[in-house]
């Protein structure tokens, strides 16, 4: 098995400290340790260094080198620009395919999610690992949701495939779009339904097979690209676009597998996230921080400025020298439109 750890946005949502420099998954938001260098010490664990991947852009794949130097430079696949998941993931596929590895199983695992505990989702990859080498089928993740989360596609559990070391593999019955809510609505409840959480699995060589099928126009560059062609060029000829343009069909057409996560999945979109995490595992003890007839609010600063909180709640407030961010917790999702303000000023130096 092969992992790639995948990164390349920014999370504008936990701006004023996640930035084009400085993205949310290189943060030392979880006792001093950022969600990219947790991920690569759980890997760690179970693969060598030369088992390990990373694919992202040039800015960050030197963020990741100076947090672990000993990701080694041939493993890092740079993205020429930025396409979506579709031409991301069969770049992982082909990257890995021109080092030899086009028959062995390989898992993306996102950069910016926390999971726990590391075994779990050692033994998920271990699973993954044998089903990957005995079919062809592509192999995803899922949770059962306890209410319906907008902005994700959802999945319907078929026929149970496997089950060994706690991890569940189920066939995949249907594929619920985001926009169906009231067919989402319908599984709520039932232990049927899955929210996609991503965790990609199977041969790179399957992985090409299947865009071959569904999206030519992704195939053809990406074999170049495995044949040693060009990557700027052949990465640039392939339409932008997710990779549910050929999963939504793979999942129709019972050609998928989906794993029912057996770690918790924490996934720190907004500050609200993070502050809810931080209070709950106890890591939430800010220092000069006074707050008189104020509770559940959520203070992060980049230096040790003392702060005072006068007759406030559910506050979040986040300093970084040069911004300043306050804001109700559940105003969190908002806070990529402060971004989208910044940029249409040019306020490149904020963001």
């Amino acid at each position: 098995m092969k992992t790639v750890i995948i990164c390349g946005g920014v999370g504008s949502k936990m701006w004023p400290m996640s930035r084009n420099a400085m993205p949310k998954h290189f943060l030392p938001l979880i006792n001093g340790k950022s969600l990219f260098q947790l991920n690569y010490e759980a890997l760690r664990k179970k693969f060598g260094p030369e088992e390990i991947f990373l694919q992202t852009n040039e800015v960050q794949a030197k963020i990741a080198k100076n947090l672990i130097p000993e990701i080694i430079d041939e493993n890092i696949f740079v993205e020429p620009e930025m396409r979506n998941q579709g031409p991301a993931t069969g770049f992982a596929a082909a990257q890995l395919i021109k080092r030899g590895f086009g028959d062995e199983p390989f898992i993306l695992v996102q950069a910016d999610v926390l999971r726990e505990p590391d075994e779990k989702f050692l033994d998920m990859i271990g699973e993954q690992e044998k089903l990957g080498r005995i079919n062809d089928k592509y192999i995803t993740g899922g949770f059962v949701p306890q209410s319906i989360v907008r902005g994700v596609d959802y999945l319907v559990k078929g026929n149970l495939v496997s089950e060994e070391s706690g991890v569940r593999i189920f066939e995949v019955a249907d594929y619920i779009d985001r926009t169906e809510e009231e067919k989402i609505k319908q599984y709520l409840g039932t232990d049927k339904l899955l929210l996609h959480a991503n965790h990609t699995s199977m041969t790179p060589n399957n992985l090409l097979k299947m865009y071959q099928k569904y999206k030519p126009e992704w195939y053809e560059p990406l074999v170049a690209i495995a044949n040693n062609g060009d990557v700027v060029s052949e990465y640039g000829k392939m339409p932008k676009a997710g990779i549910e343009e050929v999963t939504k069909l793979v999942y129709k057409n019972g050609e998928a597998l989906v794993v029912e996560l057996p770690f918790n999945w924490v996934d720190f979109g907004t500050w609200e996230s993070v502050a809810n995490y931080m209070k709950e595992k106890g890591t939430y003890q800010p220092e000069d921080v006074l707050e008189l007839d104020s509770n559940q609010n959520f203070v992060y600063r980049k230096d040790k400025k003392y702060v005072a909180l006068i007759g406030v709640e559910n506050l979040v407030v986040v300093d970084t020298g040069d911004a300043l961010l306050i804001m109700k917790k559940e105003n969190s999702g908002r806070v990529g439109e402060v971004v989208d303000t910044l940029k249409a000023e040019n306020r490149n130096e904020l963001v």
